[in-house]
C-alpha cells in the first residue's frame, strides 16, 4: 500500500514507552470517547448497530482508556494498530470495514454533487453530518452496520473481537475527532480523490473512457425477474416460502406402520425417535435453532427433556454411559445449551491470565488451573466462547448451576 494512502494517528503512548500491562488507574483511566459529532456517531454505530459482543467492547473500552493502543493507522478499508497486552511484545491488530466499490462511490458522488452547499463545505475541508443522509440516499451507509466490522489480532484470545481489537475500535473515534475524512478513507476513498471527483462533476468533466470500472454483475436477481411484467400476466409475485406448522407433531406413518418383528426395533422407541426428529425439524424450520448437533450434544439435548424421569436412565444405558454422567450433561444443556455442555466435558485449557484475574477479584482465596478458578464449593470456568460458567460441588461432582455471564461477579450475585 502506498504511503500516500495511509493516514497515521498517534495515541498518547508510543512503542517502548511504559510497555507492559497498562495501569488500572491514572491519567485517562476514566476518559470518554467521541468529542465530535463524527466520533460519537462512530461509537453509536459500533455499540448499537455493528452487533459486536457488548462484553468484549466493555473490556476493550477499558484497554483504550488505559493507553494500551500504542499507535493506529487508518488506510483504505482497514485500521492497523499495535496494542500492548500482558506480554512484552505488543499485539498486531487489524480492523477491516467494507470499502465501497467504484460504482457505489459514483452513486454517492452523484447525490452529494447535487447539493451545492454540501460540495462547498467539502471543498472547504469540512465534512458535514448531512453527508450520512446523502450516502443513505444512494442506498448505502457510511457508518458500519451489522457484520461490517471485522477484526483480527495476533493475541491467543479466540474471541471476536478480542479486547485488543475492541480497544482499537474505540480509538477510531479519536481518529475521527481529529479528521472525520478518515471515515471516508475507511470506505475506500481518500480525501483528495473525493474532492477531485466532486470538482470534475461541478465542472462537467468525466472520467477517462479507458479508466478501469467494476464490471456489472452477470445475470439478474430473482426479485427483479419475478417483478417483470409479461403480456397478459402482469407482475409475477415472488413465491412465499411455506410456513411451518404451529407446533410439532408425531409423524402419522409411524403411528400406523409397526416395524417388522425381525428388526428388533421397539415401536415405542421408534415413535419416540420420530417424534423427536419431527420436533427438531420443526425448530429448524421455525428458526429456533440454526446448527447441526454432535452426538454428545444431541444426547444431552434429549436427556435434558428427560431429567427426573426413568427415561433418562434408559437413554444412558442405550448410549453406553452412566446415568450420573448423562444427568450432568443434561443439566449443563438445560442451563446453557452447547456452550454449557462444552465447558462441562472439555479438558482444562489455557487462557489469558488477565481473564482469570477478574474471577480472582471476586474469589480472592481461590486456586486456579488453566481456565478454572476453584474454591471449596464453587468453581468458575471460562469457556471457549469467552463467557463465565458457574459450577457448584455436590456429592463430589461439579454441576453447572447457572446460565453463563460475561462477568464472574454476575454469577456470584445470581
Amino acid at each position: 500500500m502506498a504511503d500516500e494512502d495511509r493516514t497515521p494517528w498517534q495515541g498518547w503512548r508510543r512503542k517502548g514507552e511504559d510497555a507492559g500491562l497498562p495501569a488500572a488507574k491514572g491519567a485517562g483511566s476514566r476518559r470518554s470517547f467521541g468529542a465530535t459529532w463524527w466520533g460519537r456517531a462512530w461509537l453509536e454505530a459500533l455499540e448499537q448497530r455493528a452487533r459486536l459482543d457488548p462484553g468484549r467492547l466493555s473490556r476493550g473500552r477499558s484497554y483504550a482508556r488505559r493507553g494500551s493502543v500504542l499507535e493506529l493507522t487508518v488506510s483504505p478499508g482497514e485500521v492497523e494498530a499495535m496494542v500492548q497486552g500482558s506480554r512484552v511484545t505488543p499485539y498486531q491488530v487489524t480492523v477491516r470495514i467494507r470499502a465501497f466499490s467504484r460504482d457505489e462511490w459514483d452513486a454517492v458522488l452523484d447525490v452529494v454533487s447535487a447539493q451545492i452547499g454540501r460540495v462547498a463545505a467539502l471543498l472547504d475541508g469540512e465534512l458535514p453530518p448531512e453527508v450520512v443522509e446523502d450516502v443513505q440516499a444512494a442506498g448505502l451507509d457510511l457508518l458500519p452496520g451489522a457484520g461490517e466490522v471485522l477484526t483480527n489480532c495476533s493475541c491467543p484470545d479466540f474471541a471476536v473481537p478480542c479486547k485488543h481489537s475492541a480497544a482499537v475500535c474505540y480509538l477510531v473515534a479519536d481518529a475521527l475527532d481529529d479528521d472525520p475524512f478518515a471515515l471516508l478513507l475507511l470506505r475506500g476513498r481518500r480525501k483528495d480523490e473525493l474532492l477531485a471527483a466532486l470538482r470534475s462533476r461541478r465542472t462537467g468533466t468525466t472520467t477517462a473512457p479507458d479508466a478501469p470500472r467494476t464490471p456489472a454483475p452477470a445475470g439478474i436477481p430473482a426479485i427483479a425477474a419475478f417483478s417483470r411484467r409479461d403480456v397478459g400476466v402482469g407482475v409475477v409475485p415472488v413465491p412465499a416460502p411455506p410456513r411451518p406448522l404451529g407446533a410439532p407433531g408425531v409423524p402419522a406413518a409411524v403411528k400406523v406402520l409397526d416395524p417388522p418383528r425381525s428388526s428388533g426395533v421397539d415401536v415405542r422407541d421408534l415413535v419416540a425417535l420420530a417424534t423427536d426428529a419431527a420436533r427438531r425439524a420443526w425448530e429448524l424450520a421455525s428458526g429456533d435453532v440454526n446448527q447441526a448437533l454432535t452426538f454428545e450434544q444431541d444426547l444431552a439435548r434429549r436427556a435434558a427433556a428427560s431429567l427426573g424421569t426413568p427415561e433418562l436412565a434408559d437413554l444412558a444405558h442405550r448410549a453406553g454411559i452412566s446415568s450420573r454422567q448423562l444427568t450432568t450433561w443434561a443439566t449443563a444443556w438445560r442451563q446453557a445449551g452447547p456452550g454449557g455442555l462444552a465447558v462441562t466435558v472439555d479438558d482444562p485449557h489455557d487462557v489469558d491470565p488477565e481473564a482469570l484475574a477478574e474471577a480472582l477479584e471476586v474469589l480472592p482465596h481461590a486456586t486456579t488451573e488453566a481456565n478454572r478458578v476453584t474454591t471449596a464449593k464453587i468453581q468458575l470456568r471460562l469457556g471457549r466462547d469467552n463467557l463465565w460458567y458457574r459450577f457448584d460441588k455436590s456429592f463430589n461432582d461439579w454441576t453447572l448451576t447457572h446460565p453463563p455471564a460475561a462477568s464472574p461477579q454476575d454469577l456470584l450475585q445470581a
